[in-house]
């Protein structure tokens, strides 16, 4: 590993970092058939999507919006983002709120798991091999003994000028 990429997992680490120091605690969702983890620091709810209102001209990712508790949020489909093909449309969705930038946005997931806390010095830089479209959204990847969890990267997801250039 060069200095660059040891000096981007160590700012990567710094930002998740929880508790005491060295774990770093992820919310576990799927999409499709990959885990991933979204730091918990970044995770202000989890919600079932119930009535989304489309949104004209925007962004193929973008399902739509919907009222939570008086908020509106924008519903990001991350089957859309990351190239998957999408879910039928009576199937039920959960959805990961997060807060970027002053607005609300869901995260729209195929399921939502447990919450785990894994050590810091295990973050691995995105396997060269992924998906462009899922490097886009990953900040790094955990072994875990059964399964590989890419760790997304919150404001990188709701890129969407990147996205449409991966596609």
């Amino acid at each position: 590993m060069n200095s660059n990429e040891n000096q981007v997992l160590t700012e990567l680490q710094h930002d998740m970092v929880h508790l005491d120091g060295n774990l770093i605690e992820y919310i576990t969702v799927y999409v499709g058939d990959q885990l991933f983890g979204i730091p918990v620091t970044v995770v202000q709810d989890v919600f079932e999507v119930q009535s989304l209102t489309t949104v004209p001209m925007s962004a193929p990712e973008v399902r739509g919006v919907l009222n939570l508790r008086g908020r509106i949020v924008t519903a990001i489909d991350m089957r859309i983002r990351l190239g998957l093909p999408t879910m039928e449309e009576d199937a039920s969705r959960m959805a990961v709120g997060i807060e970027e930038g002053g607005e609300a946005f869901g995260l729209m997931v195929d399921s939502v798991g447990e919450v785990l806390s894994l050590s810091a010095q295990d973050v691995e830089r995105s396997p060269a091999n992924l998906d462009p479209r899922w490097q886009q959204v990953s900040s790094g990847v955990h072994r875990l003994e059964n399964d590989l969890m890419v760790v997304l990267d919150v404001s990188k997801s709701l890129d969407m000028q990147n996205a449409s250039a991966a596609a």
